[in-house]
């Protein structure tokens, strides 16, 4: 599992301590032109990133997290955006995925559009009030369409990288 960062188990975090979406990726998680044939194909691949070599294990409780999500509904959120995410029996701390994929996939979003910005996130489970900040997060970069645009036009996962970091950093500040 990956190593933990703040602590024991349901510590609650001081504000100062808040974890950032940029906190979450690394360049190795984030990628343009992946290829998915189905919504459960799409999370086996993001569960075998999130996992990041820390074993068959780990990546079958993060695929379960995040299957057993989208079973209570779609994180579809529309306008070809997803944010799959669970809570992570054994998990340490917070990991995420940005994938962009290459055509669209049909993930039961509320308007029907086909997916093809994904960022996936596996948290622990005493993660409770983060998991809610993070998706907080996910929910405000998301719905700037300009932004998204942008994230669509990026020619490679670097740069992919780089805007979210960017976007991360404007908003932090604010």
């Amino acid at each position: 599992m990956p190593p933990g960062r703040f602590g024991r188990p349901g510590a609650r975090l001081p504000q100062a301590l808040t974890m950032l979406l940029i906190d979450l990726l690394t360049p190795a998680r984030t990628s343009v032109g992946v290829s998915a044939t189905s919504k459960k194909r799409l999370l086996e691949s993001l569960a075998a990133t999130l996992a990041d070599g820390h074993g068959d294990a780990c990546e079958r409780a993060i695929f379960d997290s995040l299957f057993a999500r989208e079973k209570l509904g779609s994180t579809g959120l529309g306008h070809g955006v997803a944010i799959p995410h669970g809570r992570t029996p054994g998990l340490s701390t917070a990991i995420g995925a940005f994938v962009r994929l290459s055509e669209g996939i049909d993930f039961g979003a509320i308007d029907n559009a086909p997916v093809d910005l994904v960022f996936a996130m596996a948290v622990p489970e005493h993660f409770s009030h983060q998991h809610l900040v993070l998706l907080s997060q996910l929910a405000e970069m998301f719905g700037d369409a300009a932004f998204c645009q942008r994230l669509r036009g990026a020619p490679d996962s670097a740069s992919l990288y780089a805007l979210l970091a960017d976007w991360q950093l404007t908003h932090a500040a604010a």
